[in-house]
This record gives C-alpha cells, sequence and structure tokens, in this order.
C-alpha cells in the first residue's frame, strides 16, 4: 500500500521550533532589517519568560455578497469587511512593567520603597504599545522569523493566576489596531527569513 505525506527534504528546514520570545517595541527599520535579538533584550524590550507558549491570530471577516440566481458561493464576490488581529502570552516573570503593560490603561507612581501602579478609566494614544512582536526559532536559518503586531494594547485586562506549588502568571492578548494615517494594511507584519 503506498503511503502518501507532505513530509519532503525541506520539511526538516521549515519548522518553526519552540516557544520563542516576545518583545515590546521592537525596531524595525524601512528596509525589514530587525534588530537583533541581543540588542532588543540588552535595551530592556523583552517581556520576559513565558509559559505555555503563545499563540498569533490574522482573522479577516470576509463577506460574501449574494447575488440572485447564484446557488452559492461566487468567485469573486467576497470582500474583508475587517481583520481581527491578535498575539497571546502567558507571562511568567512578573515585573512593573508587565504588570502595567497588562492593565492596558495604568499609570504609575515612584514611592520610596515601593512604586505604585494604578488603573485609569479611560485609554489614551499613549497606552498603545507600538508593536509587540514575537522572534522564533526556524529550523533550516539561523535568521528568526519575526510576528510584529502593531498599535498593541490588552484590552483583556489583567489576569493574574496563583497556585500553590507553581509560580504566577499573567495572561495577556495584544490586540492590533488600525490608525488613521495607515487604513490599508491590516495591523501586523511576518518577516520570513531568506536563505
Amino acid at each position: 500500500m503506498k503511503k502518501y505525506s507532505g513530509f519532503t527534504t525541506k520539511t526538516a528546514e521549515s519548522l518553526l521550533l519552540n516557544a520563542g520570545a516576545y518583545f515590546k517595541n521592537l525596531e524595525i527599520s524601512e528596509d525589514g532589517t530587525i534588530e537583533s535579538f541581543e540588542d532588543a533584550v540588552a535595551a530592556g524590550k523583552l517581556l520576559g519568560a513565558t509559559r505555555g507558549g503563545g499563540e498569533f491570530s490574522a482573522v479577516p471577516e470576509v463577506r460574501q455578497i449574494e447575488v440572485d440566481g447564484v446557488a452559492g458561493r461566487a468567485k469573486g464576490l467576497e470582500v474583508i469587511d475587517s481583520w481581527d488581529v491578535y498575539i497571546k502570552a502567558t507571562i511568567l516573570e512578573i515585573t512593573e512593567d508587565t504588570l502595567a503593560t497588562a492593565l492596558c490603561a495604568s499609570e504609575t507612581e515612584t514611592g520610596t520603597t515601593h512604586d505604585k501602579i494604578t488603573a485609569k478609566n479611560s485609554i489614551e494614544l499613549t497606552d498603545y504599545i507600538g508593536n509587540i512582536a514575537w522572534v522564533g526559532t526556524l529550523s533550516g536559518s539561523d535568521k528568526p522569523v519575526v510576528i510584529v503586531v502593531y498599535n498593541a494594547i490588552n484590552t483583556d485586562g489583567l489576569v493574574m493566576t496563583t497556585t500553590d506549588k507553581n509560580e504566577a502568571s499573567i495572561g495577556t492578548t495584544f490586540y492590533g489596531h488600525y490608525t488613521q494615517d495607515d487604513l490599508d494594511h491590516p495591523p501586523f507584519e511576518i518577516y520570513y527569513p531568506k536563505n
């Protein structure tokens, strides 16, 4: 009996391995040059250690235009009404920055022995993060795959889970947003390395 499979000699070079790392405001130049992992870590852009991997989603809301006399979907009569774009991570490293970032709209006051983080009742443009980026290992390359969600904010709020004999963690879902000066491009990009 013949077996059919998608497994080829290229398979081992095309696997995304492990959980990757998440960054806040990773620098990406106009020509697609991406800030190095080491430089981004040194600049304090790493969100921190995560647990359970993460998730990226870019799903269009597609509407089928119905036409009398057509008994089903008609080629060319589908339009994209919107995109729902997000990147998820469960952050294991709890810092002042991760708490404030998860809150979505917050303010931090510096004190003598503690800094005080408080929530706000409104979201300001400055609360949006320029980008949240996932950097992951591609099995056949020394260069990473990078997925970037722009104008990101965690509107799910701060939910911190604590249990005995375990570490606290914060689940985050950073949603991408359009800006008034660029309504033509969904708020994400995927950078795939050249061989």
